[in-house]
């Protein structure tokens, strides 16, 4: 599901995605997150009590169930899964597909979380323990979403090399196509996804009515050049940053790491 306008680490865009949505509904997702966060501090305990609840999904959703196997399908159809030593996802959104995909590939799972540490499991996640070294073993990380990498730079790279192991792939649901992919393959991984935002999505959404000329506009312009656009945009909406820092903590938080970074040099 995409909405209009979010701010993503300090950086504003005219669109968000929530691709947790296809893990059924909205309802769903929320709740499974809400249950990972209760997890947190229990992290080996945490991979088989959520991999319960995902395989529960798995068989009684049809759109979580289509999802996957259309991603295990793609995996075989790109990947040498002979190859893949491991599956790896990060916390807490790439969970909700990291551990299907590895129970359905009969693959071991890395659960990595965002303070490098690292729990791993057998392919059922019946046995779990705080992994260690992985002497070289290859790795596809399964993500939700791509934007600029910086999960991947700043936490999944280092985790697995801390392990001694060897990120080769990655997979995402969606690559917002704005140099995630470029900053993995300069590093040697190879990155794969599902499907790509570009134009055309957003040409089919303003044909069916779903948003307007302007802010189809608007998308066609950032997709061109992301930060001079939103520049303009803050600029001409002198209010939108102050706004933001009176909304939900979440929101203020990631508006006070634009004004902070002074990421479009407003300053």
């Amino acid at each position: 599901m995409i909405n209009l306008f979010g701010i993503l680490l300090g950086r504003i865009g005219p669109y968000y995605v929530n691709t947790h949505f296809v893990y059924g509904n909205e309802n769903d997702a929320n709740e499974l997150l809400k249950f990972i966060d209760s997890m947190l501090d229990k992290k080996v305990e945490l991979p088989k009590a959520v991999f319960e609840k995902v395989i529960n999904q798995y068989n009684n959703n049809r759109i979580y169930n289509d999802i996957i196997n259309e991603t295990i399908d793609f995996i075989k159809s790109n990947i040498d899964v002979t190859e893949i030593d491991y599956i790896a996802g990060g916390e807490r959104r790439d969970w909700l597909f990291s551990f299907i995909v590895a129970y359905i590939l009969k693959k071991p799972h890395l659960t990595l979380f965002k303070d490098l540490s690292a729990v791993s499991s057998n392919f059922d996640f019946s046995e779990t323990k705080v992994a260690n070294n992985l002497g070289g073993k290859k790795i596809l990380h399964i993500a939700d979403l791509m934007n600029f990498g910086t999960s991947y730079i700043r936490s999944w790279i280092p985790a697995i090399q801390d392990l001694s192991g060897e990120l080769v792939w990655s997979l995402v649901l969606v690559d917002r196509m704005q140099g995630g992919k470029k900053r993995l393959e300069d590093l040697g991984i190879k990155s794969f996804a599902i499907a790509n935002i570009d134009t055309s999505l957003f040409e089919l959404a303003l044909n069916k009515g779903i948003i307007n000329e302007s802010q189809f506009k608007m998308i066609e312009k950032y997709i061109e050049d992301s930060d001079g656009t939103m520049k303009d945009f803050l600029l001409s909406h002198p209010n939108f940053l102050q706004d933001a820092l009176n909304s939900d903590e979440k929101t203020a938080k990631r508006a006070k790491l634009l004004i902070d970074g002074n990421l479009y040099g407003l300053n």
